[in-house]
């Protein structure tokens, strides 16, 4: 089976970039196009490192970007292909500084394999990956046990478009019969006995309809296929999320993927080993134990809002990168 590797950057500091991000975006800074959506911390050479020297199976790593590149890659490598967003986005979506936009199109990729997974720039192996960590029996693996969705606090962008994500999924399958059919996926002897309660109470409360799913900030697995179903099923919507330059509350993401392929029955009850934090000066201590100790097998690290000392924090996370991923990969220049 092949497995492709679809990855997603933007170099937020070059200067043509931000002259047209400028052109669209509004005056007032929000979560949305704040500098910190975008900033480069300096550890992709280690998401590539990780790749070579965990997943060495990888037949493609797609490299989506706007039209720049990283200094340190090399155009060249034999399983690099270069992407950029006018390669496959369709135009009339163009030019986009969404990342909702990217990802409802992923399946447009010129030579994308049917079976792929799917990162964000800010996720990272740690540990040794088999293609069975990713699909089984041609399915992707995936967490499939019932979780509500959170909406606690600031409801930020991405919990309104988990919120339409579940709409669209529930109204394409109906939960009783997805339960009937696919039991013991959602409640699997993997998952903790806690989890499977969970999900057992929530069959029996909430009967006609999914109240949500893991939120899982990890590399995910999908079936290019599944893209076109949900195109097909949802046009209009897929459209109009399409056309917001930026994100916003009327989104969907790539979730409503993932979880139409939970409620459809197309995965493998699999547990996402996962780390997510921000990082901050109270939290950099912790996640470079995480790292140098590889604790756990993906790391997710996000750009927080607040203001931070980023050149001593981007420094820390790199030394402890170069703990586990000190020689360079042969996606880099020499």
């Amino acid at each position: 089976m092949d497995i492709d590797f679809v990855v997603l950057w933007v170099d937020g500091n070059d200067p043509e970039w931000q002259k047209e991000k400028s052109k669209y975006q509004s005056i007032d800074e929000n979560e949305n196009n704040a500098v910190s959506r975008y900033r480069d911390w300096g550890i992709l050479p280690y998401w590539f490192r990780a790749v070579e020297k965990f997943a060495p199976w990888v037949r493609t790593i797609h490299f989506v970007t706007w039209g720049h590149l990283p200094e340190f890659l090399d155009v060249n490598s034999p399983k690099l292909h270069i992407v950029k967003h006018e390669e496959f986005i369709p135009k009339e979506y163009l030019p986009t500084f969404s990342s909702h936009v990217i990802e409802m199109n992923i399946h447009r990729i010129p030579g994308l394999a049917e079976h792929f997974v799917y990162f964000n720039d800010d996720m990272f192996m740690l540990r040794t990956f088999e293609k069975e960590d990713f699909f089984r029996e041609g399915l992707p693996c995936t967490y499939g046990g019932e979780v509500p969705i959170e909406l606690i606090g600031n409801i930020g962008t991405w919990q309104h478009a988990a919120v339409n994500d579940l709409g669209i999924v529930n109204a394409h399958f109906p939960k009783r019969d997805s339960v009937s059919k696919f039991k013991k996926k959602y409640v699997n002897k993997i998952y903790r006995w806690k989890d499977n309660l969970r999900t057992i109470l929530l069959e029996k409360l909430y009967p006609d309809y999914f109240t949500g799913f893991k939120n899982i900030h990890a590399p995910a697995a999908y079936l290019k296929s599944s893209f076109e179903e949900v195109w097909k099923a949802e046009s209009e919507k897929m459209e109009s999320t399409c056309r917001d330059r930026f994100r916003t509350s009327d989104n969907v993401n790539q979730w409503v993927v993932l979880w139409w392929q939970i409620a459809s029955g197309l995965f493998e009850p699999a547990v996402i080993d996962n780390y997510v934090e921000s990082v901050t000066e109270k939290t950099v201590d912790e996640i470079c134990d995480v790292i140098e100790k590889q604790k756990y097998n993906y790391i997710c690290l996000n750009d927080p809002e607040e203001e931070i000392n980023f050149e001593l924090l981007s420094k820390r996370i790199q030394d402890a990168f170069d703990v586990i991923l000190p020689k360079k990969s042969n996606f880099e220049k020499g």
